[in-house]
């Protein structure tokens, strides 16, 4: 099945120089939620406004539905958007701010409130319909302007930071919202946040920008397990990094040799080879303490900086490797409330919990 949208070969400059999007490929599926993810300035939301109409491709092709979309204007490509702002019109009911672009698509004033009122069952807001937006919470704004998003009946919506303007738990609030619809309805959803949580939770594949191009294309469970480079490694989750170089590579993994004379065992990343300068990323919560480390290819003596309570779980902040800020995450249980400040523990983790990037 063809991709119902396709980047091919796309760059974006502002001044004729420098490159906002360098020669961008990207399938997406029909039926699927992709996140745009990556920190400020990495290409990201230009994509989407590319998408959208909004921002003009300075070379390549954008398809939809295998029809060049470049020269199409925004409100012909029949693409449902919502923003981080809302952008209701104030002056206007919620019945109102959903009918206005069916109204704008001359369609029958006949069809017009029942494709109104199966918004709203959407979003269950239809008890909001006579209501004006001021008369609405920041959370049920957004469900509106996700209902207008979808009323006249796109293929294809855009989210461009829709949820940034909310607390933390209407954020979480929402997110199961607009997963829920996305599930019953089966839009594609084209999403675009730099809220890396936000992006695991809620989508099927994630696109990881920076400077301009894709870093890596794929579902949340791969990125976090197995990052291709050290900045998807350190853009996605929390991750301990030691710099080191490539001593030896034995088949999928290698010896790494640190700064600080000690070294550490670590399955071999992407075109990683013997002799490379590496970052060696490992996850917070696959180091072991005490007596399970004794099993571990990697076993350091470290020193304990800090403890820290987070309800469900310590943060112990350590000395071991070279580097003073080396986190590990502890359950919250017998043995974690043990641990003090400037205690000598022993940490360990296997090599396949570790990975060598360029």
């Amino acid at each position: 099945m063809p991709p119902i949208v396709a980047f091919r070969d796309v760059q974006k400059t502002y001044d004729g120089e420098s490159l906002v999007v360098k020669s961008l490929n990207l399938d997406i599926r029909e039926g699927e939620f992709l996140t745009m993810l990556g920190p400020s300035g990495s290409g990201k939301t230009t994509c989407l406004m590319m998408l959208a109409g909004f921002e003009t491709a300075t070379h390549g092709q954008i398809l939809l539905k295998d029809r060049e979309i470049n020269r199409i204007p925004p409100e012909r490509r029949n693409i449902g958007m919502v923003f981080q702002s809302y952008a209701l019109f104030p002056n206007m009911s919620v019945r109102e701010n959903l009918a206005f672009p069916l109204k704008v698509r001359k369609v029958p004033k006949a069809d017009i409130d029942a494709k109104v009122r199966r918004a709203l069952a959407m979003v269950t807001m239809e008890k909001f319909a006579d209501r004006m937006p001021g008369q609405l919470s920041g959370g049920q704004q957004q469900r509106i302007a996700v209902a207008r998003a979808l009323v006249f009946e796109p293929s294809l919506v855009l989210m461009d930071e829709p949820l940034g303007a909310l607390d933390k738990q209407l954020r979480e609030q929402m997110q199961y919202e607009i997963k829920r619809i996305h599930a019953q309805s089966g839009l594609t959803i084209v999403y675009v946040t730099h809220d890396q949580d936000e992006a695991m939770t809620m989508s099927d594949r994630i696109a990881v920008f920076n400077n301009g191009r894709i870093q890596q294309l794929a579902a949340p469970s791969d990125l976090y397990e197995t990052p291709d480079n050290a900045f998807v490694g350190r853009f996605i989750g929390e991750s301990n990094a030691l710099q080191g170089t490539v001593r030896t590579v034995y088949g999928a993994s290698c010896e790494v040799a640190l700064a600080d004379g000690t070294a550490v065992r670590a399955a071999l990343g992407p075109q990683v080879r013997g002799g490379a300068e590496v970052t060696v990323l490992m996850r917070p919560e696959r180091i072991l303490v005490g007596a399970q480390a004794a099993t571990c290819e990697n076993r350091f003596t470290a020193r304990v900086a800090d403890v820290i309570y987070y309800g469900d779980h310590l943060r112990l902040v350590c000395s071991v490797c070279g580097r003073e800020d080396f986190i590990v995450k502890l359950a919250n249980d017998g043995e974690g409330r043990r641990i003090h400040v400037g205690d000598a523990i022993e940490l360990g983790w296997r090599a396949e919990a570790c990975r060598a990037l360029h």
